[in-house]
């Protein structure tokens, strides 16, 4: 990386200007010099990264050789006959039913899969990894430092859970994503939204009353200090903090557009924002090609966003039937969540979330009967939230879709389809290229399978014994075949 140097010197005007000399004015000085010396020594390390821009996209050298393997490509039902592929450059590179040779140059690691099944790594679409396995009051109150901490060791399980990419729905995740694609720490491709935009006593104010009222100019809230929320109100407002977003790296953005569970003071009920205020956020995603997806469960809250404008709607468990031909007829992406009242509920703080939870718990099983009966698309995400147990099965809310669906068409959609909605970010995509695939020129993100998983779903709700190869972007992160 070059260093272009402007070696004229402020003329005496300009020096007067600020007081007529620099010795009134030594840290001036000072803070020139050193901003001189740290752009120079990033320029010479040539990995300087400007906030909010991609990091340089690595590329994987290794050559990985799988041989015999049963293939679920996600795109289809079944299962492919004794295959062969090649991963190379961090893509699949070959298939083929026949051997495939490999230069020796190349140093490939042949992987005997003696039959196994080789999948796409899964996605989770509505995922929060700076909050799905640390307890809601520690988010308000422990150290930032402390809680970035814990998110770095939740992307490393989610990762050995055989989640390959997850679509972050609000949370101050852009470190946390950064690290991981430059192989700091360990974990899942991210998407991330940045922080979840709300209105004032919508689903992402969760300021204290002491807090309240907002005064103009007068400090931010804590979640909003962290990045967790960002408050706005009126069509500017909304515009300004979607485009914060972008700046820092969104690959789209999250809107809160009713009410939710573990908010305290909206009823779920309630609609949130005005049209105007959603389609200002939609404009501003569009300008960068992307999209919004808005947090709503009700008919109103999800009619209100598809008329402004949105791709994606959160949740929607408490749809009706003519909401539900709508996002049909429209093409709009429903993202729900098996959410039930069993073991993996995620902990309430209040009896008033737990009696709104029990509603979005009801309305579950007619929102995926709705789904399947119109043909909407579907995407499967979890929105684990505030417990490590909660979390670490994953792997188990996804299996609970074969009450709604087959096992292919389970798999499918949290790999194929959850794929088609990661590209919707369009020139922004941070990983452009084909998620959720097992065909030639796809990432190279892959499960090797110790059985069936279509005959036998309940394989993926223990990870740690059946996924005996995890590889993401061609890189083998676990391979516990004997040998």
């Amino acid at each position: 990386m070059s260093l272009t140097i402007n070696r004229q010197f402020p003329r005496p005007h300009a020096v007067a200007a600020v007081g007529g000399n620099l010795t009134k004015y030594p840290w001036l000085i000072l803070a020139g010099v050193l901003c001189f010396f740290s752009y120079a020594a990033l320029a010479d390390e040539g990995d300087f990264v400007i906030p909010g821009e991609a990091a340089p996209p690595s590329v994987n050298h290794e050559v990985t050789l799988f041989q015999d393997v049963r293939i679920f490509d996600g795109k289809n039902t079944a299962l492919s006959g004794p295959a062969n592929v090649l991963v190379k450059d961090g893509v699949v590179s070959r298939i083929s039913a026949d051997p495939i040779a490999v230069d020796n140059s190349d140093r490939a690691q042949v992987i005997a899969g003696n039959g196994r099944v080789l999948m796409p790594g899964l996605i989770d679409a509505h995922w929060h990894a700076f909050m799905a396995a640390t307890p809601q009051m520690l988010l308000m109150t422990a150290s930032p430092a402390y809680l970035q901490l814990r998110a770095a060791h939740e992307a490393g399980e989610t990762l050995m859970r055989g989640f390959t990419t997850v679509r972050d729905l609000g949370g101050p995740v852009f470190g946390l994503k950064r690290a991981i694609d430059e192989g700091v720490i360990e974990g899942p491709r991210i998407y991330p939204s940045g922080a979840f935009i709300s209105q004032t006593s919508g689903h992402g104010d969760f300021r204290f009353m002491f807090e309240l009222p907002r005064r103009p100019g007068g400090p931010l809230s804590h979640s909003e200090q962290e990045g967790i929320a960002a408050i706005a109100d009126s069509p500017d407002e909304v515009r300004l903090r979607a485009r914060e977003q972008l700046r820092q790296g969104a690959s789209q953005i999250k809107l809160m557009g009713g009410g939710g569970v573990s908010s305290q003071y909206n009823p779920i009920e309630s609609v949130q924002y005005t049209e105007p205020e959603i389609r200002a956020a939609v404009e501003a995603a569009a300008n960068w090609g992307t999209y919004v997806t808005v947090h709503a469960y009700t008919p109103a809250a999800i009619r209100q966003a598809v008329d402004a404008g949105v791709k994606c709607i959160e949740h929607g468990q408490l749809m009706d039937e003519p909401t539900a031909r709508l996002l049909a007829d429209k093409g709009i992406w429903l993202s729900t969540q098996p959410l039930l009242d069993d073991e993996d509920a995620s902990p309430m703080p209040t009896p008033l979330s737990r009696q709104k939870a029990l509603e979005v718990f009801a309305g579950t099983d007619n929102a995926y009967k709705l789904a399947r009966k119109y043909h909407i698309k579907t995407a499967f995400g979890t929105d684990a939230l505030f417990d490590p147990r909660v979390a670490s099965r994953q792997g188990a809310q996804l299996a609970k879709l074969v009450r709604w669906y087959t096992p292919a068409e389970t798999l499918k959609m949290a790999t194929g389809d959850n794929g088609e909605l990661m590209a919707l970010s369009g020139f922004i995509n941070p990983y452009p290229g084909r998620l959720g695939t097992v065909e030639e020129g796809s990432l190279a993100d892959l499960l090797l399978v110790d059985g069936d998983p279509l005959e036998n779903i309940k394989l993926i709700e223990d990870p740690a014994r059946n996924f005996v190869v995890i590889m993401k972007a061609g890189h083998i992160y676990k391979d516990i075949l004997p040998r």
